[in-house]
């Protein structure tokens, strides 16, 4: 009985901590970049059906990566600055291994719950346009959806400022878009669309292509996490 009582006990605690924490991470602006993300999909969706222009597995990517990647934009820009402006901030950093127990848990959060968004997002897109594998389209739109987080989730430790990170994530998604060309075969290629071979190119060596921009991605949020998870060991630069 009383085992059962402290399971209980154990559940509604953490029941308590995700809904607090998400309610931090999200504050009251996200439903705004929600509404938005749908809006742009929606938008553009209409726009290459009236066109006619040819709808493909790699057109979904297309469509789907944007609105991601403004669904993430919020709780990684704005993360450490709500918990500034709620007053949180100085009571976090007195939580032993304050990284991992706290800001850690609340990537993952965050990451789950773009996910289980843009699963729904892919969901619509396969009845409305192009019937696509909802899991396999959403598990590879993450990998630049969470890189591009993770890189603002790093920068937001540095600057300190939500609307300060903001203008320099703004800045460097227009630089990889004026670079787009030029990476657009490589690995290094931020929005390789994996659905969408390039014209006379050799497929094997486009999956390998694939798998070593994925790595690249892969790493590059782990860097990303751990530099911003170090920073916030830093008090001093916080309180």
């Amino acid at each position: 009985m009383k085992q059962k009582l402290d399971i209980k006990n154990t559940l509604v605690n953490s029941t308590r901590m995700v809904r607090y924490n998400l309610k931090i991470i999200f504050a009251n602006r996200f439903i705004w970049f929600l509404i938005a993300a749908f809006a742009f999909f929606m938008f553009f969706a209409i726009q290459t059906v009236l066109n006619g222009e040819a709808l493909t597995e790699g057109t979904v990517y297309g469509l789907l990566i944007f609105p991601g990647i403004l669904l993430i934009f919020y709780p990684s820009v704005f993360g450490i600055q709500n918990d500034d402006d709620s007053r949180m901030l100085e009571i976090l950093f007195g939580i032993p291994n304050y990284r991992y127990k706290v800001w850690l848990v609340r990537l993952l959060m965050i990451y789950v719950l773009i996910f289980i968004i843009i699963m729904l997002f892919t969901a619509l897109a396969s009845i409305l346009l192009y019937n696509v594998n909802i899991l396999e389209m959403s598990y590879e739109l993450m990998y630049p959806i969470v890189f591009m987080g993770s890189l603002a989730f790093m920068f937001s430790t540095i600057i300190k400022n939500g609307n300060g990170t903001a203008v320099v994530m703004v800045l460097i998604g227009v630089a990889l878009i004026i670079l787009q060309d030029a990476v657009e075969r490589t690995q290094w290629n931020v929005f390789l669309n994996p659905f969408e071979i390039p014209n006379n190119f050799n497929e094997i060596i486009w999956e390998g292509l694939i798998v070593k921009n994925r790595i690249f991605l892969g790493v590059g949020i782990v860097v990303f996490i751990l530099y911003g998870l170090f920073n916030l060991q830093k008090r001093e630069k916080f309180v």
